[in-house]
């Protein structure tokens, strides 16, 4: 226990990149860890984009433009790859280090500080959906999924995905106290997973329901990548990405400050 207690550190980037250089080189044996996020929204797509979509004879409409099933629901799954990378790097690997292997206690013994940890260990995480998202639109592509030259910009718009549930998973984390308060982390989860506009337009919900959805993070992760995938590109993008980024950050904040509780007590 230290007996005394530092200010919270501006995060600097070189020291956070030695905590991510950490990350890669325990992964190199353990790459096939890596795609396990990637492979269930990859299932998706096909059972139910294909599998699915191929019993949807009509179109389905958004914003007065008719979409085939299969391109409406690549981008909601791409986003989903997103934060499946995000969110079990920095909720379950990130909580085992924390309280388990104690690797950030050994960690705050060297020129690290507490927010360079929590910037380290956001970053690889981002890495991580980052390359989930990137092998899901080369498979969208590869499908013909890709609609639009917008699409250029959906590989940037998952990483702020990445981002901002890599920041949310890392403060959730440090309030978790036992492997079974997963339970809580996983019973919001699916409910995103399955109620984001991801498998059918937002207008379908009645209209006080349409606002609670929009409240959700993952919607705006979708409602980002769909648009720029089809090219239906309107003000509602700038929307999405400032709440990506303001929650991405506060959640940031809260997560540096409940390692400084946590870790120098």
């Amino acid at each position: 226990m230290l007996p005394w207690r530092r200010s919270l550190q501006i995060p600097a980037p070189d020291r956070a990149a030695r905590l991510v250089e950490r990350n890669a080189l325990l992964y190199r044996r353990g790459w096939l860890l890596l795609v396990s996020g990637f492979i269930e929204p990859l299932l998706y797509l096909l059972a139910i984009g294909f599998g699915v979509g191929a019993l949807v004879a009509a179109s389905v409409v958004v914003d007065g433009h008719p979409l085939r099933y299969a391109v409406f629901v690549a981008p909601a799954m791409m986003a989903s790859s997103a934060m499946n990378g995000a969110i079990y790097e920095t909720a379950f690997n990130f909580f085992f280090k924390l309280k388990y292997v104690k690797l950030y206690d050994a960690v705050i013994a060297t020129p690290l500080g507490i927010a360079d940890i929590a910037l380290g260990e956001i970053t690889w995480a981002l890495i991580r959906g980052t390359l989930y998202s990137f092998g899901f639109i080369v498979v969208m592509a590869a499908l013909g999924l890709v609609v639009s030259p917008w699409a250029l910009l959906a590989l940037p718009g998952a990483m702020l995905i990445g981002f901002t549930f890599a920041a949310v998973g890392t403060a959730a984390s440090t309030f978790v106290r036992t492997w079974q308060d997963f339970d809580l982390v996983l019973t919001v989860l699916i409910p995103l997973f399955l109620f984001s506009a991801t498998f059918y337009p937002i207008s379908v919900y009645p209209g006080p329901l349409q606002v609670v959805v929009q409240l959700t993070p993952l919607y705006h992760g979708v409602d980002l990548l769909r648009s720029l995938t089809t090219g239906m590109i309107g003000p509602s993008i700038l929307v999405d990405m400032a709440y990506l980024v303001v929650l991405g950050a506060a959640a940031l904040l809260v997560a540096a400050t409940r390692l400084e509780r946590l870790l120098l007590k």
